[in-house]
């Protein structure tokens, strides 16, 4: 770098003699204006290259780059912009302690940026070495890493500006209990969001139901999960709470039940139930939106007002649109069944009888009289 300012000094020593301020407006002037066609022109070659390789990793890390590398021959342009001025040695010392902090930010931004979901470095990195790795690994994997690098690049930052590290750290150890115990909670939230990481009850876009939220999974932080409920509200749940709830994945279903009592009148003949029970059975299986696997479809009970028919079936969508539209054409083709049966569905009634009021006077009144005569004899 050094060898670079002397060069750059010689020049404009030899062509002209020029003050200082305007050497440095120069040197700044054409860093701005070429600093875009040379970041552009080194990406297109580094693209080429890259495209050649059997792997998309090295494409990623040249895309994630991109930008930090514009910022960089701009932060390079103002560096030697300022270093041909005469500074004294305490200015130039901070001058120089700024550009290495730069250069290391703009290194960490890239290292984030390759290390974002989106980036696709994790996929390319797991197909590789053909392990497979859920969505939700892969976003708190992504966000480890970020965490991870920022931490970093403020550690090496602030050792650059002489500030002492060790020191902060052992600070950290004499209150470690105090901070422990305060952030019990944050602890714990994000040990639960590693054991959803492990165990994988669920992943991203899944229909969950648990005690205290039901709704498709959103996004799996360190802290809490984000559900988005059906009535398009989001909650975030901690990690803590939501390990310890059962979990019900919806999502996780190969097919949904079908399952009703279908009740008809208690004066429909016996041959006309078993027929109806009968081509029930038959149109489910015939059914192609319904499991054949397992079908049940029985003249089961003596209900209070109708004699039920349990039908129980799967279809064969996991969908809830989809599962209410098969299970509405069951519903017709039921009905239809039964029309042409002549058989009617039941609904609930209550038969009262009434005893003839005049009767039970005549009655009381013949037992009247017998009660008399039997005490005068």
């Amino acid at each position: 770098m050094e060898g670079v300012v002397n060069i750059v000094e010689e020049i404009f020593t030899l062509t002209e003699p020029l003050n200082q301020w305007v050497r440095s407006l120069l040197i700044l002037g054409v860093f701005i204006i070429l600093y875009r066609p040379v970041a552009k022109l080194i990406f297109q070659s580094m693209m080429m290259v890259t495209k050649r390789t059997k792997t998309d990793v090295d494409t990623k890390v040249v895309q994630s780059f991109e930008k930090p590398f514009r910022v960089f021959l701009l932060l390079l342009g103002v560096f030697l912009a300022v270093r041909v001025m005469d500074m004294s040695p305490g200015i130039e010392d901070v001058i120089w302690k700024a550009f290495r902090s730069g250069l290391i930010i703009i290194i960490a931004w890239g290292l984030a940026n390759l290390s974002k979901k989106d980036s696709g470095i994790f996929e390319n990195l797991a197909s590789r070495f053909r392990i497979e790795v859920e969505d939700i690994l892969i976003q708190f994997l992504a966000k480890g890493m970020r965490f991870i690098v920022i931490a970093l690049t403020i550690s090496i930052v602030a050792q650059e500006w002489e500030y002492d590290v060790n020191g902060f750290v052992a600070g950290l150890g004499i209150g470690g209990l105090a901070f422990a115990l305060a952030a019990q909670d944050t602890l714990a939230n994000l040990f639960g969001g590693m054991v959803i990481t492990v165990d994988k009850p669920f992943n991203l876009d899944d229909w969950i139901e648990t005690p205290s939220v039901e709704g498709t999974v959103e996004e799996i932080s360190f802290r809490s999960t984000r559900v988005r409920t059906f009535a398009q509200a989001l909650v975030h749940v901690p990690n803590s709470r939501i390990v310890k709830e059962p979990i019900t994945n919806w999502s996780r279903m190969g097919k949904r039940r079908v399952m009703f009592n279908l009740g008809v009148m208690y004066k429909t003949p016996k041959e006309k139930l078993e027929i109806c029970v009968k081509r029930i059975d038959e149109m489910l299986n015939a059914h192609s939106e319904v499991d054949k696997e397992f079908i049940i479809v029985r003249f089961s009970e003596f209900s209070e007002s109708s004699l039920d028919i349990f039908i129980y079936c799967f279809a064969q969508t996991t969908q809830w649109a989809e599962f209410m539209r098969i299970k509405e054409d069951i519903n017709y083709r039921a009905m239809t069944i039964l029309a042409e049966e002549g058989v009617e569905v039941a609904f609930p009634s209550r038969s009262i009888y009434m005893e003839d009021h005049q009767k039970n006077k005549s009655q009381d009144k013949e037992e009247e009289s017998g009660i008399t005569e039997i005490k005068k004899s």
